[in-house]
């Protein structure tokens, strides 16, 4: 009895000993996905074709490829929306631009110049605000286009440190053709289709009132003519005058709320963007932090240094891309050099797809490769919304998988947020899921049943991957015309628009099935589908619920709000100096003006 007590006793020490190991190993487990570092690293415009570890054979992007390589490769990564403004505000917020106001219902979907008043809303929650309440540091380098000014040209309302953000160093609107002398003015060729029929038709009404009022058929008091001719001068001398200036308005360079470079300069740009990322990694080596590293490559302008010019097999175009793959190693280094490496999640991602209408005026393919995929940004062909999506974070997340059920850009939202041991906002929608568990491979299934993809404020289509079955439904309700008709793209327009003559309504709608047809060709029928009707009413009955979810907001892109405001205008030396300065070669830039 008493060697027994003994031997008993021993196995219970045996079992107390491992379940106290147990313990440990689940705490350091815990804790080591608990806090994170996060960098989230943002293309513009990159088509998920331009990378090696989605099929591409000729471009070079080692170190992207890397992020594959020890992380997981989501093959069905859905942008919020497919353009940049709308897209964006979702992936920092986690919600549709819908709810937001950051949906266009006019032509135009994005801000263009930096005096508009339109932009993120303060009421918005984004994951840097979240972050920053529990002790990270954060950051935004590279391209904002979110809004800037409210009221004032120094109110900030919608500035990077008015949402999360301790440190800025970018760009407040975006890269355009205009910034870059010599890529010519695709903002101007749309401003003259826009303007011509206007200007046709003044100008024949003061002829043919000069006419009458000279054969004496109407008598126009001198005065109200005078005053009419003064409305019409000043407002072509202001849109002259902005024209001629559109590259020191809205092609500039910020440090938190200071210009530092009037009109932007490209000499070794990403080089700047990317020693600013790595000295603020090494400035906060000993705590958490966000890095949102938002690239200008490769929207056009396309730009590259004297590094990779004429060095890729597919142009500047390439190069830009090349050179993009440069900095994203640099990141990667200097993490590793801090031994930061296990301790940080990081993402990468395009805020859309590929741009396939940009050509350069000699003819130079200027946009990227969608792969397989129909369409591109503007639309909402997979082209144009399935972009890139990486993850990697050792030890936490798998690496070399892939994942090929539907994810989105909202999805960064709850998946950071959580990470950071911050609550979710309970007073609002919060459209992305944690992806966690499915990076970890704990879940096999998306949360997402239904996407809705929306072109501007209009619902285009909605996405269904039912819980019991592989497929995954497309429905769209209308689609863009191209032009020319047998084209990939709307050349003629340089963008594909999302109302009147430049869609097509389809009653009933087209319905696809991604899991067979990813390249979306052929439409589904009753003939060929049997549960065609069944699958409709499905969608329909989750438009209606999603519908229901919304709420009226403030529109935050409409035609007020985007409107260049002269009394918003950014300019770091007087306007009658042209707004130029240059401090990104030392000296401290001074306060900006705001006369």
């Amino acid at each position: 009895i008493f060697h027994l007590f003994l031997h008993t006793r021993k196995k219970m020490g045996l079992l107390l000993l491992l379940i106290i190991c147990q313990c440990a190993v689940n705490s350091v487990k815990t804790h080591s996905v608990s806090k994170p570092n996060i960098i989230l690293l943002m293309a513009d415009d990159l088509g998920i074709g331009d990378l090696g570890c989605y099929g591409n054979r000729t471009l070079r992007t080692p170190n992207i490829d890397r992020l594959a390589e020890e992380g997981v490769t989501l093959t069905q990564h859905i942008a919020a929306s497919p353009l940049c403004t709308p897209s964006r505000a979702a992936f920092l917020t986690g919600r549709y631009p819908i709810r937001s106001g950051m949906a266009a219902f006019s032509r135009v979907g994005v801000f263009l110049f930096s005096a508009s008043s339109g932009g993120l809303p303060s009421e918005e929650i984004t994951f840097s605000t979240l972050l920053k309440q529990k002790g990270y540091a954060t950051a935004l380098i590279g391209k904002w286009h979110l809004g800037m000014n409210c009221e004032s040209s120094n109110d900030f309302c919608h500035h990077p440190l008015s949402h999360g953000f301790d440190y800025f160093y970018g760009l407040p609107v975006t890269n355009f053709r205009d910034c870059k002398p010599g890529q010519g003015s695709v903002f101007l060729k749309g401003v003259q289709k826009g303007l011509l029929i206007p200007i046709q038709i003044t100008g024949i009404a003061l002829v043919s009132l000069a006419i009458v009022q000279y054969i004496g058929l109407v008598k126009v008091p001198f005065q109200a003519l005078r005053c009419f001719l003064l409305i019409i001068t000043i407002s072509l001398v202001v849109l002259i005058f902005f024209f001629c200036h559109f590259r020191h308005l809205n092609c500039f360079l910020m440090r938190g709320h200071q210009i530092i470079q009037q009109p932007l300069s490209y000499e070794n740009l990403t080089q700047r963007l990317t020693k600013e990322a790595m000295q603020f990694i090494g400035r906060n080596t000993d705590a958490p932090f966000l890095l949102v590293l938002s690239y200008l490559h490769v929207h056009t302008a396309l730009y590259a240094s004297e590094n990779f010019k004429g060095k890729s097999k597919h142009g500047l175009y390439g190069d830009a891309v090349e050179e993009m793959d440069w900095s994203v190693g640099q990141v990667l280094d200097v993490l590793e050099k801090h031994h930061l490496s296990d301790k940080t999640l990081v993402y990468f991602t395009s805020d859309q797809g590929a741009h396939v209408e940009e050509i350069s005026s000699a003819g130079e393919v200027h946009g990227g490769y969608n792969g397989i995929y129909k369409g591109g940004k503007s639309t909402n062909w997979e082209g144009g919304i399935r972009v890139p999506g990486l993850v990697r974070w050792p030890g936490v997340v798998q690496a070399g998988a892939y994942i090929d059920e539907p994810t989105s850009n909202m999805d960064i939202f709850p998946t950071i947020v959580k990470l950071a041991d911050a609550q979710l906002p309970s007073d609002r929608i919060v459209d992305g899921h944690d992806l966690l568990p499915l990076l970890q491979g704990k879940v096999t299934r998306s949360k997402h049943e239904f996407l809705f993809h929306y072109c501007n404020a209009y619902l285009n289509a909605v996405r269904w991957h039912p819980g019991n079955s592989e497929s995954v439904w497309k429905v769209f309700f209308f689609t863009p015309n191209f032009s020319p008709e047998d084209s990939n793209g709307c050349y003629d327009s340089h963008v594909c628009f999302c109302h009147g003559g430049f869609i097509t309504q389809h009653d009933p709608p087209l319905l696809f099935d991604l899991s067979r047809d990813p390249e979306e060709k052929v439409p589904l029928t009753p003939e060929t589908e049997s549960r065609f009707y069944e699958i409709l009413r499905v969608v329909q009955q989750a438009v209606d619920n999603h519908t229901r979810s919304l709420h009226a907001v403030p529109n935050q892109l409409s035609w007020d709000n985007l409107l260049w405001k002269p009394w918003l205008q950014l300019c770091c030396s007087s306007p009658f100096q042209s707004c130029y300065c240059d401090y990104e070669s030392g000296g401290s830039p001074p306060e900006v003006y705001s006369g």
